[in-house]
């Protein structure tokens, strides 16, 4: 505890808290290599795991103080807004269901919170988290880590400079092969909550990974979404969520007299031979895009008419909204980690800018927001709605 001069709330790195990301958990991980990439964030609380004993063992495995690894995500908001030197900003990194709660708690607590995908297991508690974001005008960041590659951020940025002309196809796609068998029924811990609708809500690969494959379709292409018509499915027998997503998109026409674009979207977490093989395909009246994650430096780049181009991360044809997004060398990977690490650091821009009581921030500055959590989480409920119609056409 802190003890004699009362210490400056909003000085030096960002103090944050954890709540989720103990032993076993892979995604905390991620974020705490991600949080400290810049030097931006400090870790100095977190409530690890729903079990105490996992929880301090997982507290003391990273080092933080035994008397600020809390027993519930509760307690530790509580404890943490009375203290000088208490969190700044909360990562929560648990099974979706617990979301919505725990970024209640921290909200209301004063504290501003960074989210994993998706927002929320329903919608209503989407909706109803937005409201409070509002209401306590606290930075609530979203991590959807792929919007920060720099080759998305190239992507987009030539979308918007009209070099693809008129959009007309969005294609995006998400393989997965981990759940091809079982492994819930092995007890494996990220196979059991991802197919428990009681922890990961209404969607399985479809809030799992197709929220990705969404946001990054919207993200690149500013298309706004008008209705969707979706085929899931749940190929292993017992599993009660879907594995498996084809999902068509008819989009809102950009302007008035003119034919709205369309999309399709395939998610699916039994297609073996794939890793994690997110792929986005952008085609409009002046050339087409193509961005593989697998493969994030290179963005190849077809004006009609012409030979393909590839453009790279540091190289010839890149632009400003790249090079802010780029860390390492021209020629050097860079990819998952450093794309977490640039939500994080844009997450960081928009605290110091709260710290000053509402600074402005600058335009380039772009995070996932809440309002792009509750879409994401509408998209899970549309296609499970949809799905149930016999992949009829619903409204998002």
């Amino acid at each position: 505890m802190v003890s004699g001069k009362k210490l400056e709330k909003h000085s030096g790195p960002i103090r944050y808290g954890m709540v989720g990301g103990g032993q076993g958990a892979f995604i905390g991980a991620v974020h705490r290599i991600a949080a400290r990439m810049d030097g931006e964030f400090h870790l100095v609380a977190g409530a690890l795991s729903s079990n105490p004993e996992r929880a301090q063992a997982s507290a003391a495995e990273i080092g933080l103080d035994p008397e600020r690894s809390y027993s519930s995500y509760a307690e530790m908001a509580q404890a943490e807004a009375k203290r000088a030197d208490g969190i700044e900003a909360v990562a929560i990194v648990t099974p979706n269901n617990v979301h919505f709660p725990a970024a209640k708690a921290f909200l209301e607590a004063g504290i501003h919170v960074i989210c994993d995908k998706p927002l929320t297991a329903t919608l209503a508690e989407a909706k109803k988290l937005q409201a409070l974001v509002e209401k306590t005008g606290k930075v609530f960041v979203l991590t959807h880590n792929y919007t920060a590659y720099p080759m998305v951020r190239q992507a987009r940025e030539m979308v918007a400079n009209g070099q693809l002309g008129e959009i007309r196809l969005v294609q995006a796609e998400y393989p997965q092969d981990w759940l091809t068998e079982d492994l819930a029924a092995s007890g494996q811990k990220q196979a059991s909550w991802r197919s428990d609708p009681k922890q990961s809500g209404a969607g399985g690969a479809t809030g799992d990974i197709g929220t990705h494959a969404y946001n990054l379709a919207r993200f690149v292409s500013g298309l706004e979404l008008d209705t969707l018509a979706a085929d899931l499915d749940a190929f292993v027998p017992g599993r009660l969520l879907d594995d498996n997503a084809h999902i068509m998109l008819r989009f809102k026409a950009a302007k008035a007299g003119r034919a709205p674009a369309k999309g399709m979207i395939w998610a699916s977490q039994v297609a073996p031979g794939h890793e994690n093989g997110l792929k986005l395909r952008v085609y409009g009246t002046k050339g087409g895009i193509e961005w593989v994650q697998a493969d994030p430096n290179y963005l190849w780049f077809t004006p009609f008419g012409q030979p393909k181009q590839l453009i790279t991360r540091n190289g010839a044809g890149a632009g400003p909204a790249a090079a802010r997004m780029s860390r390492v060398p021209s020629g050097h990977p860079e990819g998952y980690l450093e794309g977490f690490a640039n939500i994080y650091a844009e997450a960081a821009r928009a605290i110091r800018a709260a710290r000053t009581g509402g600074g402005k921030l600058s335009k380039d500055v772009i995070y996932p927001s809440v309002a792009d959590g509750v879409e994401g989480v509408a998209f899970v409920e549309a296609c499970v709605r949809s799905s149930k119609k016999n992949a009829a056409w619903v409204k998002l």
